[in-house]
């Protein structure tokens, strides 16, 4: 089933819907997907565009098809989209009154929020991890305020340093990583739901409600901008690159400092691996 066939007459070929689906893809945001839909259905409620009754039914149906999911009773296949997937399991479920989840929507709109809730949750998880990198560090800091180790220039020794001053820069360079993505979240957290395909809808839709439902700080107010700008995404991937350099520049001292021309740290076995090869190798 698609959600666009209704003017075609033959039947897609099996090879341009394998081009065009997008499912491997997009089947990742079923929960914000499902989230989106029950925000949506309660404000078509309460905007008198479904019935309390029509809405109940919808959200007690989605509920289903998500912990079913979560579960693995339900696997996400063969449909051209996870929107797609998400109605056709709805209709097959409660019947005509699953069509009346598009109402006031497109497609295009309900990708643009999928991917913003998608981020926002990448986003705090992030967050939280390099929070919890940065106590790791600081522990490892306050340990070893004595210790003294080389500081290298060109890999040859340049000046003294402590290891606690060492460890802290990383600190420092996590912090600013940390502030990029909270400025990222900030931006994107801005609804584009109701924009609809990209001239909104003469439906008495609410988007602010729906937005708030959603924990938005506010709407996208331009329909076009709505459903037609990635920056979101691109300033994401900006910023996670900074931080995986910050990352990788503090992995490869560790390779070093683990080597035996080093010999500062032994990386536990737990955390290793060797060669198949070179029994000596750590």
């Amino acid at each position: 089933m698609t959600l666009w066939g209704s003017r075609f007459r033959d039947k897609l070929s099996e090879l341009a819907f394998r081009f065009s689906s997008s499912l491997d893809v997009d089947k990742r945001f079923y929960k914000e997907d499902i989230d989106g839909s029950k925000a949506h259905v309660e404000m078509l409620a309460a905007q008198g565009i479904l019935s309390r009754d029509e809405a109940g039914t919808i959200i007690s149906a989605l509920d289903a098809i998500r912990m079913e999911i979560e579960n693995g009773t339900l696997l996400v296949r063969d449909a051209e989209d996870i929107h797609t997937f998400i109605e056709e399991e709805l209709q097959n479920r409660i019947g005509e009154v699953a069509g009346k989840l598009h109402s006031g929507r497109s497609r295009n709109d309900q990708i643009a929020l999928d991917e913003r809730l998608y981020l926002r949750s990448a986003i705090d998880s992030i967050c939280s991890a390099i929070r919890g990198l940065q106590r790791a560090l600081l522990d490892q800091a306050e340990l070893h305020c004595n210790t003294i180790l080389p500081g290298f220039t060109h890999l040859q020794h340049a000046q003294p340093i402590l290891l606690a001053h060492h460890l802290i820069a990383y600190v420092e360079m996590l912090d600013r990583d940390r502030e990029r993505f909270l400025d990222c979240r900030k931006r994107s957290n801005h609804s584009p739901l109701g924009a609809a395909a990209l001239a909104g809808t003469s439906l008495p839709i609410d988007r602010s409600s729906a937005a708030n439902k959603l924990g938005f700080d506010e709407i996208i107010k331009n329909s076009i901008d709505a459903v037609s700008d990635r920056d979101a995404l691109f300033e994401f991937v900006s910023d996670a690159a900074i931080a995986m350099v910050h990352l990788s520049r503090l992995a490869e001292e560790l390779v070093l400092w683990s080597s035996p021309e080093f010999n500062f740290v032994e990386i536990p076995d737990a955390f290793a691996t060797g060669s198949s090869i070179m029994p000596q190798k750590k």
